[in-house]
């Protein structure tokens, strides 16, 4: 290596850091924006030619408001409203059922409605007692939605022309990069929508059980179960196994069997069947190493995990394959 190209290499190298360092703080929604752009790419092109590549983008990004927006909205709203209820100890609950079945079986008196009560209490004076914590973290989301907007808007309009250009700044033959970047491609898709579907589907699985048994609001539980439905290992569990005992404690076996039974046959086998055929196959990812890395994601890039060790599978395996040929 000659000093010209070990001073470009050098420079490269520290303006990636620099850059990185710019965007570090706000580096979670610079990637939002990435992955949204990435999703709703198909769309743009089929809707760029028909309303034009400038409208697209800003009719797509109200679409994706409503769609991504409105159930945690809902969501949240609801959770203030209940947690609410429950401290003023209007649960809506039958305590006085669950109270009186746990003490036939086990000869015990238990308070639940004071534990229910102490538990929304606390739950609702530690989410909004710091007032000034609370601006703060809004005011950096305010700031964070506006830079996803922003560069969802450019991302869309000319997405295709940054991809175009990575590929020719990329140090690879063309080919190689064409199959690098389809591994890539391939990961990404099947991680991001594979999730989101299978959560969708998992979610709606379970509410059409909870509707049947006779559950109440199932619409409320049914948003809530797709939202936990994202993260592994918990999931619609959450939702439908305590309202399938809740069932059993206040004299309804029927429903609360049949509920439990349809959470264990039907919600939680859409894990074992629906996730390996959508993204394992597609993917050619380890579950485990989805599982990894959604938990990595959490402490570090957020959903983005998976597809970062997604991403370091396909540059691992053109190192296998074509490292011999550069």
């Amino acid at each position: 290596m000659n000093k010209q190209r070990g001073f470009l290499l050098l420079a490269v190298c520290l303006s990636f850091l620099l850059g990185l360092y710019v965007l570090l703080p706000f580096l979670e929604y610079v990637l939002a924006a990435i992955l949204l752009a990435y999703v709703l790419h198909p769309l743009h092109v089929r809707l760029a030619p028909r309303i034009g590549p400038r409208l697209s983008p800003v009719v797509l990004i109200g679409f994706s408001l409503v769609a991504v927006v409105a159930p945690f909205a809902y969501v949240f709203a609801a959770l203030v409203r209940d947690l609410r209820a429950i401290a003023a100890g209007e649960s809506g609950l039958r305590v006085a059922e669950v109270e009186g079945t746990i003490a036939t079986y086990t000869g015990r008196s238990v308070d639940l409605e004071r534990w229910i009560r102490v538990g929304a209490e606390t739950i609702f004076e530690v989410s909004f007692s710091g007032l000034a914590e609370l601006f703060g973290a809004a005011l950096k989301a305010s700031f964070g939605l506006a830079l996803v907007l922003f560069l969802l808007y450019y991302l869309l309009k000319d997405g295709a022309c940054f991809v175009a250009w990575l590929k020719e700044t990329t140090p690879l033959p063309p080919d190689v990069t064409d199959r690098l970047y389809c591994r890539i491609d391939a990961t990404t898709w099947a991680v991001i929508v594979g999730h989101v579907f299978v959560a969708f589907v998992q979610g709606m699985a379970g509410g059409i059980g909870l509707l049947l048994a006779g559950v109440p609001d199932p619409v409320f539980w049914t948003a809530v179960m797709i939202l936990l439905a994202l993260l592994p290992l918990i999931g619609a569990f959450l939702v439908w196994a305590p309202a399938g005992v809740y069932l059993l404690l206040i004299g309804h076996p029927y429903a609360g069997l049949f509920l439990l039974v349809y959470g264990i046959v039907v919600v939680s086998m859409i894990d074992n069947y629906v996730r390996p055929i959508i993204i394992d196959a597609r993917a050619r990812l380890n579950p485990g190493v989805i599982l990894v890395g959604v938990f990595g994601g959490i402490y570090s890039l957020g959903f983005v995990g998976p597809i970062a060790l997604g991403v370091l599978g396909a540059t691992l395996s053109t190192f296998k394959n074509d490292y011999h040929r550069l």
